[in-house]
């Protein structure tokens, strides 16, 4: 694969809980994992390559970079998201164009899912 030129690379979240967090993106989003050593594993099939990195145990901080994944059906994800165990920060709000919800992961990484506004 070619690397496009001053586009996103990849994302590396901070890691504080491996197995949490391999259960929770893999049964919500479909994520893939490969492990790095104790402390670092890395995912494919979110649209771009990243990781989660525990090497440096510093505990999340917010506010921090806000990835926004997307997905069709936006209730079923944020059901899916909270069956999994993850803590809903700000339900699901229109803005021009879409819908979207805040989600806490089992790190404490903040995200937001989005979707198209129905026509």
């Amino acid at each position: 694969m070619e690397h496009q030129d001053k586009s996103i690379n990849y994302i590396e979240f901070p890691l504080l809980k491996t197995e949490e967090t391999k259960s929770f993106y893999g049964s919500v989003f479909g994520w893939l994992f490969e492990d790095w050593g104790p402390n670092y594993i890395s995912f494919s099939g979110a649209g771009v390559e990243g990781g989660f990195n525990g090497e440096s145990g510093t505990p999340v901080q917010a506010p921090g970079v806000l990835v926004v994944l997307y997905a069709k059906d936006l209730a079923g994800t944020l059901a899916t998201v909270r069956e999994a165990g993850g803590k809903i920060l700000q339900e699901i709000y229109s803005f021009p164009g879409g819908q979207r919800f805040h989600f806490a992961d089992p790190n404490g990484n903040e995200l937001a899912v989005w979707t198209e506004a129905s026509s």
